[in-house]
């Protein structure tokens, strides 16, 4: 963690110890999918039956991609035991938590928290930015919403090389929870900086899932039903009045879209490829470029997209496996943080209209879309969405009700 903190509680107590214990627990994922082990043995602390029940749904669902990517046909019951091998030992009077009236906002270089953190502008002087392995298009939007390095907390992790090795050699690979990371880092961090609230970014179609008529999902420890069970799970734990919650919960990701797109001074310094993001750029050739490309394309003219991606991508033909999925031409959408298939058929339909009015010739995906299309998307719906499954505190509310007044409405 980065050594600018004013540290309010003990980062060593009881609380913290145990916090640190369950984000272990997160972490062992990475390590236990590369065999799957039918037996794990707890040995560095205490879990209930109830606990281990906890953790089983965070690791089964956490893992459901990966499971499916690598044909392993399993069940919530069976897939894996945990055993405790420790007495335990915690002072449950150790509980004290001093409060700084302080806000954290994971950042993660994309639209989605840049949003989130103009939405909170004039609580910045009391709100720090926090980052996982640090990149720069990650300062760089902290930087625009006027939060330096002195206000973003910094954590870093590495992955041990034996697991890098493993893998190598052929031992099973694939996506694990990292959301469930960032939640309870994070939780240690406003543990010991004494910050009330963990605001997150998450939106309302994260709880899609990706492929039909299953839970895969890939945003599984971003859904509503995570957020959930961590703040359950968290208050019985560790009795913290610490708050974790996504402020665009309400929201679909074209109303995010259409709020990012008025924010001009982030254009240029916003990433979420992650080909790309250790060189700091959109590759131009994944599903995640091409869905933000689609998700912006109503609302940011074809000039400046081309400029922010350095390539037209509705205009490559080689990406029409990728669109195919994003638009539910095929029974999988693409395994990335993306919106849902009526989102961006929605996108493409006011981006069509967008070309006509404009007189400019379409580009072979969006003609490919036209010829393809299965049926018509209410957009006006789409965009008087408004997700009422969320754990916004009261005082936030004032927030979400201007962001929606403004993206509320198809225009």
């Amino acid at each position: 963690v980065t050594d600018n903190l004013n540290l309010l509680n003990c980062y060593d107590s009881e609380i913290a110890k145990n916090i640190i214990f369950s984000l272990g627990m997160v972490e062992a994922v990475s390590y236990w999918k590369c065999a799957c082990p039918e037996n794990v043995v707890i040995k560095c602390g205490y879990l209930s039956e109830n606990d281990i029940l906890w953790w089983k749904k965070l690791w089964f669902n956490g893992l459901s991609e990966m499971f499916y990517q690598n044909k392993i046909n399993t069940d919530i019951e069976s897939f894996v035991n945990f055993s405790v091998d420790y007495k335990l030992t915690q002072n449950e009077s150790d509980l004290q938590f001093e409060s700084a009236d302080l806000n954290i906002v994971p950042i993660g270089g994309g639209k989605d928290s840049v949003v989130t953190l103009e939405m909170l502008q004039s609580l910045k002087s009391k709100t720090k930015g926090f980052t996982i392995n640090d990149q720069l298009a990650r300062t760089e939007c902290a930087s625009v919403a006027g939060l330096g390095d002195e206000n973003i907390i910094k954590t870093y992790r590495t992955i041990d090389q034996q697991l890098m090795k493993l893998n190598s050699q052929g031992f099973l690979n694939g996506h694990t929870p990292f959301s469930a990371i960032v939640a309870f880092l994070s939780l240690y961090c406003a543990y010991i900086t004494g910050a009330d609230n963990i605001i997150l970014s998450n939106e309302a179609s994260a709880n899609d899932a990706n492929i039909q008529g299953t839970n895969v999902n890939h945003q599984y420890s971003k859904s509503y039903e995570f957020e959930n069970d961590f703040k359950k799970y968290t208050a019985e734990k560790f009795g913290l009045p610490i708050h974790y919650f996504s402020v665009l919960r309400p929201f679909n990701e074209l109303q995010i879209a259409k709020q990012f797109a008025m924010l001009k001074d982030y254009h240029s310094v916003f990433k979420s490829c992650n080909v790309g993001s250790k060189e700091n750029i959109w590759c131009g050739h994944c599903a995640k470029c091409l869905f933000v490309y689609i998700i912006l394309s109503p609302f940011i003219q074809t000039k400046e997209l081309k400029d922010i991606f350095s390539v037209d991508m509705l205009d490559d033909k080689d990406l029409i496996d990728d669109f195919r999925a994003l638009a539910g031409f095929s029974d999988v959408k693409p395994f990335e943080c993306i919106g849902t298939v009526e989102e961006v058929c929605c996108a493409l339909d006011l981006a069509i209209k967008k070309y006509e009015s404009q007189a400019e010739e379409l580009p072979i995906l969006l003609e490919y879309y036209i010829k393809n299309k299965k049926e018509e998307i209410d957009c006006n719906r789409i965009f008087s969405e408004f997700n009422d499954e969320n754990n916004i505190p009261k005082e936030f509310s004032e927030f979400v009700e201007e962001m929606y007044r403004y993206v509320s409405e198809c225009d």
